[in-house]
């Protein structure tokens, strides 16, 4: 634990990845931990032991009770949190220690991590680039070797997009199987979830978070144990570069068709497909949908602040209420219903999908995006249509895992997600571990 807090001392002045820190009182629990250990009987697994001692750094979106809630949001800077959030519940429960709080957007509403509240968070493995968001700081503290496990949060790609951008890995759980807080968490495109540096610690931090919960009447029973980790011999993968017509830079695309060549190396029968998804209308559904339920809460919890706010918070906002004006809520699930029927259709016969976390390689630091995001000298209007994640919240009864794939060539991580069949979680930690093992990534640290 001391190692980790000099870690953070050292580091964070340069990459700005937390929001709060509690290291006496870590350093007092790893105290009460190592006693624990002393206590336990050799070989034998006790309840509340899983994340014994671990340093866990958790999104300051996961409430702590007593603890600042502010979600990034200047005027909410004195808000303080009435209870734990289920994650932090069950974390501290396994004996898991959070001695620090990330950061995150306002309102974990970009894919880049800077607020005018705590200022912009940075890539470890290059300054000049974002981490991703929305849990970017939850993967700059993980690059820079600030902790070793992270809690994470998804509604569009926010723990796939850092996990990629930071060479780290991250899991999108399907939407039931890790429970939520409050209303939102009846959004069935949300999910909570773990990041780590390897796949065996995210299934680790996974296993502890998941399953039933009084306070989340969406959440599932748990789900099967995964690990150790079963040889991937067989399985057939389906490869799809640009899930329909994503612009996917060069560079990424290199990355992708190494990953699916290690996977054929290892035993798999990798098959290349296509899809009829087009990204300007995934764009239009993702927003339909936040135009009834997350944009609407965002108007309400900022009303009288719209000035206070971070122009990407005002964008996400007025982009969310057009989209709303100009489709119905029935054509929005109606568009959701094609897009996951045309998945399901595309994946038939195959056990998992591989492809793209992200179109672009990286993102800039202080970047707003305002107004699109231009790629191989071709603008996109909405920056959005350069991550290839949102699809599979509209599908998110699917776990998504996602890894490092190699690098760009400004030294940032790339990434590949990793789609299972609905519920079907072991098969996409398996794939995974496989890379892994295989990976020349794997082990690789920013020199930051």
């Amino acid at each position: 634990m001391q190692d980790v807090i000099d870690r953070c001392e050292a580091v964070n002045p340069v990459v700005n990845a937390l929001t709060e820190t509690m290291f006496e009182e870590a350093i007092s629990a790893a105290r009460e931990a190592e006693k624990r250990y002393l206590e336990l009987r050799s070989g034998e697994a006790e309840p509340g032991t899983e994340l014994l001692g671990l340093p866990i750094a958790a999104k300051e979106k996961h409430a702590m009770r007593g603890r600042s809630l502010t979600q990034g949001l200047i005027h909410q800077s004195g808000a303080v949190a009435p209870e734990d959030h289920p994650v932090i519940e069950r974390i501290v429960a396994a004996g898991g220690i959070v001695h620090a709080r990330t950061t995150s957007p306002e309102f974990s509403c970009a894919t880049v991590t800077h607020s005018p509240l705590w200022g912009v968070t940075r890539n470890p493995w290059n300054p000049a680039y974002s981490p991703g968001g929305s849990s970017g700081g939850a993967g700059a503290s993980l690059a820079a070797g600030m902790t070793t496990l992270a809690t994470a949060s998804d509604i569009a790609g926010s723990t796939r997009l850092p996990a990629s951008f930071t060479g780290s890995v991250g899991y999108k759980a399907p939407y039931g199987r890790i429970p939520g807080m409050g209303v939102l968490s009846a959004d069935w495109y949300r999910g909570d979830g773990p990041m780590a540096r390897t796949v065996a610690d995210v299934a680790l931090l996974a296993g502890v978070m998941s399953g039933r919960h009084p306070r989340d009447h969406a959440t599932v029973g748990n789900p099967p144990l995964i690990g150790p980790f079963e040889s991937v011999r067989g399985l057939r993968i389906a490869l799809c570069i640009r899930l329909g017509d994503y612009l996917v830079a060069p560079e990424i695309e290199a990355n992708t068709r190494r990953t699916a060549a290690a996977l054929a190396a290892a035993g798999c029968e990798v098959e290349e497909i296509t899809l009829r998804w087009r990204s300007a209308e995934i764009v239009e559904t993702i927003f339909t949908h936040f135009g009834y339920i997350l944009g609407p809460a965002m108007a309400e919890a900022t009303a009288g602040h719209e000035d206070e706010l971070a122009a990407y918070t005002r964008k996400f906002m007025e982009d969310a209420a057009a989209a709303a004006g100009r489709n119905t809520f029935l054509e929005g699930l109606e568009a959701e219903h094609r897009m996951q029927s045309e998945l399901a259709e595309a994946m038939e016969g195959f056990d998992a999908l591989l492809c793209p976390t992200s179109a672009v390689p990286q993102l800039a630091a202080e970047g707003d995006y305002l107004d699109g995001i231009t790629l191989d000298g071709q603008h996109l209007g909405h920056y959005w249509q350069a991550h290839m994640t949102s699809p599979f919240n509209i599908a998110n009864r699917c776990p998504v895992l996602a890894v490092p794939s190699g690098a760009s060539g400004e030294g940032v991580p790339t990434g590949v997600q990793i789609v299972g069949h609905p519920f079907a979680e072991a098969t996409v930690f398996n794939v995974a571990a496989a890379l892994e093992a295989v990976a020349p990534w794997e082990g690789r640290r920013p020199s930051l």
